[in-house]
């Protein structure tokens, strides 16, 4: 049986992975310094804390524009183009914060790169609604 959303399961299954990664740092990190709840005080922790909270906060919605886009006929390019890019801006982000905590070029690209294929998929959607 086909899935009725492949490219969504795609790009699901992939920010999933990423988000599985990101929560293995936090895990080990929180082993390491003996950390339960909270991160203890110490920056390193507070940082990946941040960057997997970042992700989660995102991925949902991206994905839920996606899939719409895609059970609403969106075309597979189209799908691609924003799926890559938010994945993409994703690790961007990630890289970008676990270097720095101020702002570092990756971070800034990636979350502009973010909030691009939200406003970009939102107005697909809006496009299709409204017959554009």
């Amino acid at each position: 049986m086909a899935l009725p959303v492949p490219i969504t399961a795609l790009y699901a299954s992939l920010l999933a992975l990423l988000v599985v990664m990101l929560s293995v740092v936090v895990i080990r990190l929180r082993r390491t310094l003996r950390v339960g709840v909270g991160d203890g005080g110490n920056r390193d922790l507070a940082r990946a804390i941040r960057v997997q909270g970042n992700a989660i906060e995102y991925v949902p919605i991206f994905l839920i524009l996606l899939a719409v886009y895609e059970l609403n006929h969106g075309t597979a390019a189209g799908l691609h183009a924003f799926g890559a890019l938010f994945f993409s801006c994703r690790i961007l982000h990630a890289w970008g914060l676990y270097g720095s905590g101020g702002a570092s070029r990756a971070r800034v690209a990636g979350i502009v790169g973010t909030l691009a294929a939200l406003i970009l998929l939102s107005l697909a959607n809006l496009l299709k609604l409204f017959g554009a």
